[in-house]
């Protein structure tokens, strides 16, 4: 595929409306129809089934659709990694992480780093730990902060922390005026989550099942603030990393954390990189740093 087609067509392709590409692209939409048409025509297949102004990737496009994006890839870490060895001083890293590490972990981590490297800059991006995988695997970032270790396979990994895991507690709860709790202590308790595929419900299902029993989900959050904030109003238990404090917001008291004695009730915390792609200068410095100094 020639080179110039990637950008337009994996624009097409996400977009799904010939109007919004073009408009994006800045180009007329009969331009890109016949860019469209010259393309199929030279493959001998169709690529998108039409749907009156929409178009949706059929099977042949849904495979092309994969190959471009990651010739696409290929060639934004050959660009990045050119810009590398002209200017090693200079140089992009792509980090993506899970929510509950942007209040604290990454912005000291980053803040650090750059005292010693400020022309290095930083693309940033939050979403679940599936997700977070996803995107280092896809090449659309460049390293992860994840936790737990992922299980899928073609990461590289290394614990950077630990942390304590505490069940968290609304202020006048049973459990909150002990120095620490089994799990299996509140088992009949309701609990307050984040949805499957985000690491810490993944923790939260492994520690019940060691415990011996499955929690009863009342909420779902995306967000560790607000399952503080619905726990400390009496909606449910939660389980929350010790470390990281809960905010209190408004005239309700926030949740009250009771260190975990279960064996195994803490949380690795991790970088991830695909094993795959070759890093940039850039890359492999800020992955340098952060190893360095998880071992301080």
């Amino acid at each position: 595929m020639p080179s110039d087609d990637l950008h337009w067509f994996l624009t097409l392709a996400e977009l799904e409306r010939v109007g919004a590409a073009a408009d994006q692209l800045h180009l007329v939409q009969p331009t890109l129809s016949r860019m469209l048409a010259r393309l199929e025509h030279r493959l001998g297949v169709r690529l998108f089934d039409r749907h009156g102004k929409r178009l949706t990737l059929n099977e042949f496009g849904r495979v092309y659709y994969e190959h471009a994006r990651r010739a696409q890839a290929e060639l934004d870490a050959a660009a990045r990694e050119l810009a590398d060895l002209a200017n090693p001083a200079k140089g992009v890293v792509r980090l993506t992480f899970l929510h509950t590490f942007g209040a604290r972990l990454v912005p000291q981590l980053v803040a650090d780093f750059r005292r010693g490297s400020g022309r290095i800059t930083f693309v940033l991006s939050q979403d679940a730990a599936a997700a977070v995988t996803a995107r280092v695997l896809d090449g659309s970032a460049d390293l992860g902060l994840v936790s737990p270790k992922p299980a899928a396979s073609g990461l590289g990994w290394r614990t950077l922390l630990r942390q304590r895991l505490a069940l968290a507690v609304p202020a006048d709860h049973r459990l909150a005026g002990r120095r620490q709790v089994r799990l299996a202590e509140a088992a009949d308790a309701e609990f307050v989550a984040m949805p499957a595929g985000f690491g810490m419900r993944r923790i939260l299902d492994d520690l019940c099942a060691a415990a011996d029993f499955r929690p009863r989900i009342a909420l779902e959050s995306t967000d560790l603030v607000t399952v503080a904030g619905l726990v400390g109003a009496g909606l449910g238990v939660a389980l929350y990393p010790l470390e990281e404090e809960p905010p209190v917001r408004g005239p309700q008291p926030g949740p009250v954390l009771v260190p975990l004695a279960d064996p195994g009730a803490s949380r690795a915390v991790g970088l991830i990189w695909s094993a795959d792609a070759a890093p940039s200068e850039a890359v492999r410095r800020f992955r340098d740093f952060a190893f360095d100094r998880a071992q301080r």
